[in-house]
């Protein structure tokens, strides 16, 4: 199964918004996967931004708790289904994996095409949940059994949705494993391809594997709810802890379908600005495959408090240990990378390095968790809601903008106003670690997660965390104005603008279209003067 050539020609020849959506170069496609996902994480951010609103005061006259259900699930479908799962991979993996292994294109272009409609039906059942039906689902985004069978909301079509997403990836999954197989440039052999190649990779088998579980878990609670089965509902002889098993047994792994092209990115960037090679390339490659092996086997640390057995608990929090080391291993030669480096000081360097921090301290605390100790006392507390966003947005969410300001002059051939982007940070930072380490402290102190009211004694710590979501807001805001303002009035940008060197620097910026006569191949490419695929 190969891409058929007459077909990618006469999408060269359409014009306007077709030239767009039925196009299956591999670049428009991650164009078209950034758009969406930008949309919806400012959908996301508002209703995130609305619900800190609410712990302004203790007696809430805002919204109900019916409401308050409905936003904080909405928050979690949109940010998690919509922003952070398809992030990096989709966006970026598009738009460079080709380019960066020496291929004209991925293997399977309108398979491409197809994950990006896969997302966009998905994406649109979930949001008419909200309308239809007994309205908004309310069960939070993990719609966990038995809650999300008994409840007479809209779970039915937001969990069909996340069923579509589901196909969403796992097209992609099979797209980039088969391009990464078969279509390297001669000469790009598995230890010379990018880290970021190794990350991907890394992060398809997760998504091929992992996901036809979770897929598989919400067409039964469809049925249930329809049917009436008795899988999940334990009125009838169901389990509920079979759902918790089979949600988890694919959302941990999906953790790293997050983390892992964030890391990928990481090392691509770091090495740029400290204008030496990435320290310890193949401990870097392996710990990415170690990762996704062994963060598929640590999903019962999630239920801890569920009831398992003694040893259970102990194997799942041995495991949960063990992961920590191949991600320790990146951190360490991250940080050998920037030792006795020529540091330059530019915007993407910038947020890499803020990811590594926030990283940590979303890594440390999930460590912590591990220990059946501290679990049992934070568990279902405001601390895990602040862990998991410094892990999800400290440690994804940097990267990502990270990765986009890094690529940005690439994709869209303008640079950017560093300074603007340098204001942004500000903000940014500091109104992230004011929200989400509130939090952790809020989670230390007894406050669980999920009330829409609270006792006294927590509120100057929720005015804390609220005044920094402002914060957070805001330097969000002045980061995506400054990229938008560059897109129409930016300044054109050089070729090779950081001094990179692998091979998506050796092309135009924009990358013209697969169809364009101007899409040779640099004599400067370091693999072969021209490089072509196996197809050819």
């Amino acid at each position: 199964m190969t891409a058929q050539p007459s077909f990618l020609e006469n999408t060269g020849s359409r014009k306007g918004i077709l030239a767009w959506i039925l196009s299956t170069d591999h670049k428009r496609v991650g164009l078209l996967y950034l758009y969406s996902m930008v949309s919806f994480f400012f959908v996301g951010v508002t209703i995130g931004v609305i619900m800190r609103l609410v712990q302004l005061t203790t007696f809430q006259h805002l919204v109900t708790a019916q409401t308050y259900n409905a936003l904080f699930t909405l928050h979690g479908v949109i940010m998690i289904f919509l922003f952070v799962v398809p992030g990096l991979p989709a966006v970026f993996g598009n738009f460079f994996l080709p380019i960066l292994i020496g291929a004209k294109d991925v293997a399977f272009p309108r398979l491409n095409l197809a994950s990006w409609y896969f997302f966009m039906i998905g994406a649109t059942l979930a949001i008419l949940s909200l309308f239809t039906g007994g309205g908004a689902p309310d069960t939070g985004w993990t719609f966990y059994a038995p809650f999300s069978i008994k409840t007479g909301t809209n779970i039915s079509l937001a969990v069909f949705g996340a069923f579509i997403l589901g196909f969403s990836s796992m097209l992609t999954g099979i797209n980039f494993i088969t391009t990464i197989h078969r279509l390297r440039a001669p000469g790009m052999t598995w230890f010379r391809m990018p880290l970021m190649s190794w990350a991907l990779y890394s992060t398809s088998w997760i998504q091929l594997l992992a996901t036809p579980i979770l897929a598989i878990t919400l067409v039964l609670v469809i049925l249930e709810r329809f049917f009436g089965i008795g899988i999940f509902d334990p009125a009838k002889g169901g389990d509920p802890l079979l759902y918790q098993h089979l949600f988890w047994i694919y959302s941990h792994p999906a953790v790293y379908i997050m983390i892992l092209p964030a890391m990928g990115a990481i090392s691509e960037i770091l090495p740029t600005f400290c204008k030496r090679p990435i320290f310890g390339y193949k401990a870097i490659a392996y710990s990415s495959m170690s990762i996704a092996a062994v963060g598929s086997l640590v999903w019962a640390h999630h239920m801890f408090t569920s009831g398992m057995s003694n040893v259970a608990q102990m194997v799942f929090s041995l495991l949960t240990m063990i992961v920590a080391v191949p991600s320790a291993i990146k951190v360490f030669n991250w940080v050998s990378t920037l030792y006795k480096g020529a540091i330059d000081f530019q915007p993407p360097l910038f947020f890499a390095l803020s990811f590594i921090f926030l990283f940590c301290i979303g890594g440390l605390t999930g460590v912590m968790q591990g220990a059946l100790a501290i679990n049992i006392h934070i568990h279902d507390t405001y601390f895990i809601v602040g862990h998991f966003h410094y892990v999800m947005f400290g440690g994804t969410g940097f990267a990502f903008f990270a990765a986009l300001l890094y690529w940005f002059p690439k994709m869209f051939g303008k640079m950017y106003s560093k300074k603007a982007i340098y204001a942004s940070w500000f903000p940014m930072f500091i109104g992230f670690n004011m929200l989400y380490f509130g939090m952790m402290i809020l989670g230390m102190m007894g406050m669980p997660r999920r009330y829409y009211v609270h006792l006294p004694q927590f509120h100057w710590m929720h005015v804390f965390a609220t005044v920094g979501s402002w914060f957070l807001a805001l330097g969000l805001l002045g980061f995506f104005g400054t990229l938008l303002y560059a897109i129409f009035k930016g300044e054109k940008a050089e070729d090779n603008p950081w001094g990179g060197v692998t091979l998506e620097w050796t092309i135009p910026s924009p990358p013209p279209l697969r169809t364009s006569k101007r899409f040779q191949p640099s004599p400067r490419a370091p693999i072969t003067s021209r490089r072509r695929t196996r197809r050819d």
